[in-house]
């Protein structure tokens, strides 16, 4: 190929690898068509070795068929390429063991950096020791650490505002006129999840004092659309929703509200005359829900970017944080009929 565009070997290379060292253009393009003409397409695993890294990001995620990670997904691609890197993604399920699988995987294949993308658990803690450790031999070698959810210490993270955000949709709901809730959560192990469902109910607690405010029970259950579905189910034909004042049942996530709404309408329960539903994170399948739900937005897009952003573009800079405002959204689901109407 480099006798084809006349120039030599370390010419064509520098050309082929984008160095920094650029031959003047007419070069440039001679070599480049050159190697279109031949087919040539560069070895990956050569040039990883000779710049120590390559091109490529490592995405973690918990849940592929989650909207939620499906959306930070595409902003941490987005700036990825705009920086000339590929994304390479890793689902876990949640599962910490896959989870640090998948860094030592991303570590083995030099990626230039690392998005740990969901929440953290609260036990066992040496899971998320042994995570620590892993991320930590890789910066040490020269990669960048970034995480979606709650940090880690020593390393740079993109924190929703959760707790906040929880609070605020509490309070906007009582101003509107909810006076009962009912937590639907998933498993107390799961970090966002009980920071969110921990929030709910203090405000409604703090509301207790001063008005006529019931707080029922938690409902813990999968932190998935089946879960959710399976609770509302039992919740709803055990009568609760029947009493004396409208039921609002607050989900800890829009994918868990929708399992809601499903087992609202399977069973013929009435959004939201009969019931008011809401939840949280404000992902772009809601916009084809009827009724439209009340919910908490995340900037999820931006969270995306914004992680990709201090992994890629960060070197030699002490971590950083970088939080994200939750914003509360009334819809449909949990307005309330007019008095006689």
């Amino acid at each position: 190929m480099a006798v084809r565009a006349g120039v030599s070997l370390a010419t064509a290379s520098r050309v082929l690898n984008r160095s920094s060292r650029h031959p003047r253009e007419d070069i440039t393009e001679r070599v480049r068509t050159a190697a279109a003409e031949l087919g040539y397409v560069p070895n990956a695993q050569a040039q990883a070795l000779a710049r120590a890294t390559t091109a490529l990001v490592g995405l973690v995620v918990h849940d592929i068929d989650d909207p939620y990670f499906a959306t930070i997904a595409a902003g941490v691609q987005a700036t990825a390429q705009s920086l000339g890197k590929q994304t390479l993604l890793a689902a876990t399920n949640r599962d910490p063991d896959l989870e640090c699988a998948a860094v030592e995987s991303f570590a083995a294949h030099r990626t230039e950096a690392i998005v740990l993308a969901g929440s953290r658990r609260n036990s066992p803690a040496s899971a998320t020791e042994r995570l620590s450790t892993l991320c930590a031999a890789y910066e040490q070698n020269g990669g960048r650490v970034a995480l979606i959810g709650q940090p880690l210490p020593g390393f740079s993270a993109v924190v929703p505002e959760n707790r906040r955000g929880a609070r605020a949709l509490v309070e906007a709901l009582v101003r509107e006129g909810h006076r009962r809730f009912v937590v639907v959560a998933g498993p107390r192990w799961l970090r966002t999840s009980t920071d969110r469902a921990d929030a709910f109910e203090a405000e409604a607690r703090r509301h207790t004092a001063d008005e006529d405010v019931v707080l029922e029970p938690r409902l813990t259950t999968d932190f998935t659309r089946d879960g959710a579905y399976a609770a509302a189910s039992e919740l709803l034909r055990s009568g609760l929703g029947d009493r004396r004042s409208p039921l609002c049942i607050l989900a800890v996530s829009d994918v868990m509200a929708l399992g809601v709404l499903a087992a609202c309408r399977d069973l013929g329960v009435r959004v939201p005359d009969d019931v008011a539903v809401a939840g949280f994170d404000d992902i772009k399948t809601l916009r084809d829900t009827t009724p439209s739900l009340t919910t908490v937005h995340l900037d999820l897009l931006g969270m995306g970017r914004a992680a990709a952003e201090l992994a890629l573009t960060s070197a030699g800079r002490p971590p950083g944080a970088s939080s994200f405002e939750a914003t509360v959204v009334l819809r449909d689901s949990t307005r309330l009929r007019p008095a006689g109407g």
